[in-house]
């Protein structure tokens, strides 16, 4: 199983641990809609966040290319949020060093991010 393959499924399970292992104790994530930088930890409390109010959550419509330095992925992140389904594509760009992710590049439309988050 890839890391790509591993943080997906993890996300999907709601198995923020998990994640947390995948990531380099020093990894960065960063999300075009703010254009700020995360740390693991402030990365993984939004991901809990996710875990605890998005239900049914999965990775659909994936198209994904992996090389020894990371991988690039789009895919539509579909879950149920107060009744509804709903979906917001995304596309990640990841470098992975020595099986762990250092750095996440997350691009998402401020529009379906509002889906997200109720708002």
């Amino acid at each position: 199983m890839s890391v790509a393959d591993e943080l997906f499924a993890a996300i999907e399970a709601g198995d923020v641990d998990r994640v947390r292992e995948i990531y380099a104790p020093d990894a960065v994530i960063w999300h075009n809609n703010d254009e700020l930088e995360q740390t693991v930890d402030q990365n993984l409390r939004v991901l809990r966040w996710v875990c605890d109010n998005l239900a049914d959550r999965a990775y659909e419509d994936v198209r994904r290319h992996e090389w020894d330095g990371g991988f690039v992925q789009q895919h539509v992140l579909r879950f149920t949020r107060d009744g509804r389904r709903l979906g917001v594509p995304a596309c990640i760009v990841a470098t992975v060093d020595d099986g762990k992710i250092t750095r996440i590049d997350e691009y998402l439309d401020s529009a379906h991010v509002a889906r997200i988050t109720g708002g």
